[in-house]
């Protein structure tokens, strides 16, 4: 609506609004297909329509509007010139686009615009469209494909000589080759197709999708109908970016994968991406390797990059991301921040001492068969199991304090950072906390919760 209002800026709003909303239109398609003579953009447009629901409009169908004077003076104009001048075809589209079809259906405009002159006026009307495909092929490609059409002058039917022959001897040979399709003509086609697009490019600079039509048609339609389905990618407020910080054991990487799940946040580790990018042998993980064989913290530089390459990543961008295992202290947060890796929901998970040291060093695992157990809260099922247990020297009380003293020295500032960030009880059932992180994202709560 937002979008509407800043297009049309219509002198009393209020109607508008009110129109706009019994529309109830918001989602249908609107769509834009562009591409070169013999790309196959019209066969997309159609299963596009016939899978979408939606009207297709092309030059040949919006000059053969028996009820329109506008399309009866474009179809003397066609029929005399073989082209419709670009003020009265934009006219055409305006008229149609007001039918209901349109409006209730969405719509598919075929090859339209042509030339800068004609994506302006139709910017100019407030046509916007939602997505825009362009199709492309190597010239090549596109007179080979050209050169192989073949016309049944009885029907009215299109065939190929390669990828759609009729089987029926009969329409073999009758059969004829299109007018306007030799080797010089579909060049001279490409060449102006190649003027103008250049030229229609920036007027659609966000929403435009470059699929390559040198491949099975089946294909290049599944890519389209993929790219028309998705949302844009946005840096918006109402995309999760949720940063989660906690003492270890307070619960993070759980509560992470539970907002993943629900609300398919991409779950971004940062220690597990650097244990991925060592066992992968990236460029960055060589790097990272002497860092982890003498049990040093790994500089945040080279952090930074590492996870600025996970987060610039297409599903972040448009899904949203749930970030824990950083920042740690206010210098990583600073990076972060000058990076643009700004979060919209900060989650504080405070968990009392006691029952961090709880948690964890108590936390034990079996030798033989890698389950894991808790001796409080998940006790090995025979004795035999619990004396063979082992305790992860990262869960020795000693190295718990450690960790806990540096995050503690660190959180009063993160804090001051984060002044809009929430602050959870992290003590108790980790279904109530999920709660009330998930209320958080939906509505923004107060900073303090009981």
């Amino acid at each position: 609506m937002l979008e509407q209002l800043l297009i049309h800026q219509p002198e009393d709003p209020i109607p508008f609004m009110i129109q706009h909303l019994h529309r109830d239109n918001d989602n249908v398609p609107r769509i834009i297909i562009l591409g070169p003579p013999a790309s196959g953009k019209t066969t997309i447009a159609m299963w596009l329509c016939k899978h979408l629901n939606s009207s297709l409009l092309t030059v040949e169908n919006l000059i053969l509007n028996e009820f329109s004077y506008t399309a009866t003076e474009a179809r003397r104009l066609y029929l005399q010139r073989k082209t419709v001048p670009s003020a009265l075809l934009v006219q055409l589209i305006q008229e149609r686009l007001a039918e209901e079809d349109c409006i209730k259906r969405g719509w598919i405009l075929d090859g339209i615009p042509e030339t800068r002159e004609q994506a302006l006026r139709i910017q100019t009307l407030g046509i916007a469209p939602r997505h825009v495909i362009m199709l492309s092929a190597p010239d090549t490609v596109l007179i080979e494909r050209n050169l192989g059409k073949r016309i049944d002058p009885q029907t009215g039917e299109i065939y190929h000589t390669t990828f759609d022959w009729p089987p029926e001897s009969e329409i073999q040979n009758r059969l004829m080759a299109p007018e306007d399709i030799s080797e010089l003509e579909t060049a001279q086609k490409l060449l102006e197709y190649h003027r103008n697009i250049v030229r229609v490019i920036p007027s659609y600079p966000k929403i435009l999708k470059v699929i390559s039509a040198d491949q099975p048609c089946v294909d290049v339609f599944y890519q389209a109908l993929t790219y028309v389905q998705s949302n844009h990618r946005t840096n918006a407020p109402f995309t999760p970016r949720v940063l989660l910080l906690g003492p270890v054991g307070s619960g993070k990487s759980l509560q992470a994968a539970l907002l993943a799940q629900k609300y398919r946040l991409v779950n971004v580790c940062c220690g597990q991406l650097l244990k991925e990018a060592v066992a992968d042998r990236t460029t960055f993980g060589e790097r990272i390797q002497p860092f982890f064989e003498k049990e040093m913290a790994v500089p945040d530089s080279l952090l930074m990059k590492v996870l600025s390459q996970r987060l610039d990543q297409q599903d972040c961008i448009q899904k949203g991301w749930v970030l824990h295992g950083v920042p740690r202290d206010l210098d990583q947060a600073h990076l972060l921040n000058s990076l643009g890796y700004n979060p919209n929901r900060v989650f504080f998970l405070n968990v009392p001492f006691d029952s961090i040291m709880e948690r964890l060093t108590l936390r034990r695992i079996d030798p033989v068969t890698g389950e894991r157990y808790h001796l409080m809260y998940k006790p090995p099922p025979t004795m035999e199991i619990q004396a063979r247990l082992l305790q992860n020297p990262k869960d020795a009380e000693e190295q718990v304090k450690l960790k806990m003293d540096l995050f503690y020295r660190n959180s009063a500032d993160l804090e001051q950072l984060y002044g809009s960030a929430i602050t959870l009880n992290g003590d108790q059932d980790p279904y109530t906390v999920f709660e009330y992180i998930e209320s958080g994202i939906i509505n923004p709560l107060p900073k303090k919760i009981p």
